[in-house]
């Protein structure tokens, strides 16, 4: 298999020029890092470009407010809902290999468990749950479920462990929202189902799976999923968070240690800023499926819904491709958890990319809007077409 930047050169904010001529310039990439921690008050940011110029780090903020400790490129955090673009990548690898059927439907997968409350697993695809049309809700949802991620109930279930059998019954409690195919709604249990079906194709666990046929191969040396384990391996940001509170100056926490279990195919992976760009750009650029399996994943539904989802922006199978001010579409994922936003996107032949992490979940999305239209201005529309390296994409639902 071939990987991605096997011959990249590097700069880094960090480090002393050496050929002045050779480093671009990335001052306004620094002041958009700047504003986005004064703006939005996170206690650091860090960003990871990689273009045809080579590599370049940037930070902004610190990792630990207690120590001051500045944020480094060699940190891991977790991802949240990024974790999806493994998880649908796992299973189209699987696709290639002949083990399971995107059109497979959940009765043949998982008999029975998709049943009751209007629910029929014999209409239900794989494909349909990672574009996220299958019309079940996400167990997040769940008021009881998510009154236990709040205030102080977050410290007495932060430990916790849930099976993920429990959580999908969560989500198929309520009814449907709508007949599969016929619409868009994100829902986790989604990615919890194929998770399942995963273990069965393979016979061993999700994990054990992800790290076979993604971690390994790609040598993402950072990434992993912790399963119920609370700690972050490794050197790593503090995770800072405000666990929902509705205060208008509401308390920061260390949320830094906690069982993700709760997340685990949906949102649980642990990951870095140069693994998410090995990732996605072996995504991108061919490297990691065949032809027939990048189309799959490339080819994007309308996600404004009975629900609407982010503006600008289309679902595929565990990728988005989103829409920037500046005109140009990044294709890629992001996702948040307690104490950490994550953007990780790119152009659509993975030439220009960009990984992004902030350590504190008060901010949003909206942290990232200064940083993704400085880097992906309109001079890089003529990238983002899908045109070279077998990329193999869907351009007719790039964006809207």
């Amino acid at each position: 298999m071939t990987t991605p930047f096997s011959n990249e050169t590097t700069t880094t904010a960090q480090s002393a020029p050496t050929a002045p001529a050779t480093i671009p310039d990335r001052s306004a990439m620094q002041c958009a890092l700047n504003h986005a921690v004064t703006r939005g008050g996170a206690p650091g940011m860090v960003v990871e470009v990689r273009d045809d110029r080579g590599r370049w780090f940037g930070s902004a903020g610190v990792s630990d407010t207690g120590t001051g400790r500045e944020r480094r490129p060699s940190e891991r955090f977790r991802i949240g809902s990024t974790t999806k673009a493994f998880t649908a990548a796992l299973v189209l690898r699987l696709a290639a290999e002949g083990k399971l059927g995107l059109d497979d439907t959940m009765e043949r997968w998982l008999p029975g468990l998709v049943a009751g409350n209007g629910h029929d697993g014999r209409a239900i695809t794989i494909r349909q749950l990672l574009n996220h049309t299958s019309g079940i809700l996400n167990y997040g949802n769940d008021p009881e479920f998510f009154k236990r991620g709040i205030g102080a109930a977050w410290f007495q279930h932060r430990y916790d462990t849930y099976a993920p059998e429990r959580l999908i019954r969560i989500g198929l409690a309520t009814p449907p929202a709508f007949a599969p195919g016929d619409a868009f709604l994100y829902s986790n249990t989604n990615y919890f189902l194929a998770a399942l079906i995963v273990e069965k194709a393979t016979g061993g666990t999700f994990a054990q799976a992800l790290t076979q046929w993604i971690v390994q191969p790609l040598k993402l040396t950072g990434t992993y999923l912790p399963g119920a384990e609370p700690t972050i391996r490794g050197p790593h940001p503090r995770h800072y968070s405000t666990l929902f509170s509705s205060d208008a100056q509401p308390e920061v926490h260390d949320a830094t240690e906690m069982n993700q279990s709760f997340a685990w195919a949906a949102g649980g992976i642990i990951s870095t800023t140069g693994d998410l760009q090995r990732f996605f750009g072996a995504l991108l650029r061919g490297h990691l499926l065949p032809a027939e399996q990048q189309q799959d994943m490339f080819t994007t539904v309308d996600t404004t819904g009975p629900v609407p989802w982010i503006p600008s922006t289309r679902y595929g199978l565990g990728v988005f491709a989103q829409t920037l001010p500046t005109g140009v579409t990044v294709w890629g994922n992001a996702g948040a958890t307690y104490g950490s936003w994550t953007y990780a996107v790119g152009t659509r032949d993975g030439g220009h990319l960009l990984a992004s992490q902030v350590n504190g979940d008060w901010s949003g999305l909206g942290v990232f809007d200064g940083i993704l239209t400085t880097e992906f201005g309109a001079a890089a529309e003529r990238a983002s077409s899908p045109r070279t390296h077998g990329a193999g994409g869907d351009t007719r639902h790039a964006g809207r």
